[in-house]
């Protein structure tokens, strides 16, 4: 069984697991290799593109400096990639370009195989429309398909594309920092085009990529007549980090100071990634919003009787899981590749059904991409070093919480101790002390109090600590987002006597102004944004947030997690300042409970 070489990217990731004695930990300096929510809230953003306002500039030749070329008088902005000329749209301070292939289609015999190189073409390729999302169903409220397509399929399996947003400006031989963003979404929805990138690209002074990966059992499914494969989301991003490391010169970027940034999902893929041997050299910093490699849900979390869930599965759960797929399927008869071939050969829709998607949002280690959970390789100091920044929202349950208050309310004390109960057990009791239905407001509001420290704040500091412990001079930051008026995203249920406050995935249009909510960022919040814009771009820049004239971020502090060394980011005067989170989120108690034996602590 041959040990993993580094130094060739480009071997197969299916190959045998590789010895992890022989993995270390990529520093900044690394080089380089020489070769690659549920759907809940992902809306769709398409911008508008405007042709009177078309950017022109000089012809520049492959091999001159990077930058924005025009195609000869033709109109339209135009960069020459690895694989051929693009054409995308200005915007007057910044450019975008939509829908180039960082893979080839993952259709036919590339169904449940890691990505491969997308072929090069000839003449100018649009990249003036968003590529279609990747396969995903609609549910009510999720902004994705309209009123009346809850239960169809949206998107295509030839997905694996990204977006790229540059400023407009001439940098004068300058290279810009890289933020490669990875939308969330509970590897089941979500798509890079859902998010415009315009203010940290003007604002920040950044080239911004917006990222497709595959999604459920498109991304995530697992057979023995596969043999032993990554999870092939996780691949997809991988294979985009390998595109930006080839491109983003010719985007004016610099491919050797890329930030890989995400929320939800998208910050446990991160986190993945920070332990994953095959990403050596793809990323310098990373940024993790609202999800860590420690993000995991008790049993009743999302809604009575809902199983609890951790981030990431075993080559059995997702063989066995792919095993009843088939079956369901018929596909059972034959050897291996007879199976095989009948499972590529079923259509889309077949597949995309909601049973069969939701069976396949877990990421499996034992291969050649996470050869050992990531939450394990993360407390035994198997990540690689470089910055990192990671946070939570102060209030973020509340979405999950209000969205399924309407189907399953929670209105007295009884239905609490019975959630409570479900969900934890015989610790129930020592976590409604903590958090008293009376103190918090109602009951409902206690419950998603519990649920955000257990399930965000507390893991999420918790995997801070991990890090520091082993790399204590590593640049590390922590922010907790506690702009509790903040706007409520666009469809989600009013629930009188339940405020979201600062709830998952509230902090969106801070980062990404065209993200919908119910309502426009006042002019304090705007200013919030500014800031976390200028924290967000300057940490791409230096591998620290800090900037002239900003409130200061200190850095996290392992020795002590007593110490306010959390950057609480609100709006108004005062607003952004230190804090002790782990108090102020009780988080002695989860800590407690987490090292109890299983028997005492059920579901936690």
């Amino acid at each position: 069984m041959p040990a993993y070489d580094r130094s060739r990217p480009g071997t197969p990731l299916s190959r045998a697991v590789p010895d992890p004695r022989r993995w270390e930990p990529m520093s900044p300096t690394t080089t380089a290799p020489s070769s690659v929510r549920r759907a809940a809230l992902r809306r769709v953003f398409l911008p508008l593109l405007s042709a009177a306002a078309l950017l022109m500039a000089a012809v520049t030749p492959a091999d001159a400096r990077p930058g924005l070329v025009d195609s000869a008088g033709q109109g339209g902005v135009v960069v020459r990639t690895e694989l051929g000329l693009v054409r995308g749209v200005s915007h007057g301070a910044y450019a975008t370009f939509e829908g180039l292939p960082y893979a080839a289609p993952p259709t036919g015999p590339l169904r449940w195989h890691a990505p491969v190189p997308a072929a090069a073409w000839q003449g100018i390729r649009d990249a003036t429309q968003p590529a279609q999302r990747c396969v995903q169903m609609p549910a009510p409220g999720t902004g994705v398909g309209g009123p009346s397509d809850a239960g169809a399929v949206v998107g295509s399996e030839d997905c694996l594309y990204l977006n790229v947003t540059v400023p407009a400006t001439k940098t004068a031989g300058k290279k810009r920092p890289v933020l490669v963003w990875m939308h969330g979404g509970a590897f089941l929805g979500g798509s890079g085009s859902d998010y415009g990138a315009e203010r940290l690209a003007v604002q920040g002074d950044a080239v911004v990529v917006t990222v497709n990966y595959r999604l459920g059992i498109f991304g995530y499914f697992g057979h023995a007549a596969l043999g032993t494969v990554p999870p092939f989301g996780l691949a997809d991003q991988q294979a985009a980090l390998r595109w930006v490391r080839s491109n983003a010169l010719r985007f004016g970027g610099d491919p050797g100071k890329v930030t890989l940034f995400g929320e939800s999902a998208g910050a446990i893929g991160i986190c993945a990634h920070l332990t994953s041997p095959t990403a050596a050299g793809l990323f310098q910093s990373a940024v993790l919003q609202s999800g860590s490699c420690l993000t995991s849900f008790p049993r009743g979390a999302l809604a009575p009787g809902t199983p609890a869930y951790e981030p990431f599965a075993t080559q059995t759960d997702v063989q066995t899981a792919g095993a009843e797929a088939a079956r369901q399927l018929g596909c059972t008869e034959g050897a291996a590749r007879e199976v095989l071939t009948c499972l590529r050969g079923q259509s889309t829709g077949r597949l995309a059904t909601a049973q069969l998607m939701q069976s396949f949002n877990r990421p499996a280690y034992g291969n050649g991409l996470l050869p050992v959970a990531p939450d394990k390789a993360l407390r035994a100091g198997r990540f690689h070093r470089v910055p990192v920044v990671l946070g939570t929202n102060h209030d973020e349950m509340r979405m999950f919480v209000g969205v399924s208050l309407g189907a399953f309310p929670l209105r007295t004390e009884s239905d609490y101790r019975a959630r409570l109960t479900e969900a934890f057990g015989p610790a129930a009791a020592a976590v409604e002390a903590q958090y008293p239905a009376a103190r918090h407001g109602s009951p409902a509001l206690a419950w998603a109090a519990a649920l955000t420290d257990r399930s965000f704040t507390c893991t999420t500091l918790a995997a801070g600590r991990a890090i520091a412990a082993h790399a204590p001079d590593l640049p590390l930051y922590a922010y907790a987002f506690s702009d509790r008026e903040a706007p409520v995203l666009a469809g989600l249920p009013t629930n009188p006597g339940f405020p979201y406050g600062a709830a998952h995935g509230f902090e969106m249009p801070y980062l990404f102004p065209s993200f919908p909510t119910e309502r426009p960022l006042t002019g304090e919040q705007s200013a919030l944004s500014d800031r976390m814009v200028g924290y967000w771009t300057n940490f791409a820049r230096t591998g620290n947030p800090n900037t002239a004239g900003a409130p200061r971020w200190p850095a996290f502090r392992v020795s002590s997690p007593l110490r306010p060394s959390v950057q609480s980011l609100a709006s108004g005067r005062g607003g952004i300042r230190p804090v002790d989170a782990f108090t102020a989120h009780g988080c002695s108690l989860w800590d407690r409970l987490a090292n109890e034996p299983p028997a005492n602590r059920s579901g936690l």
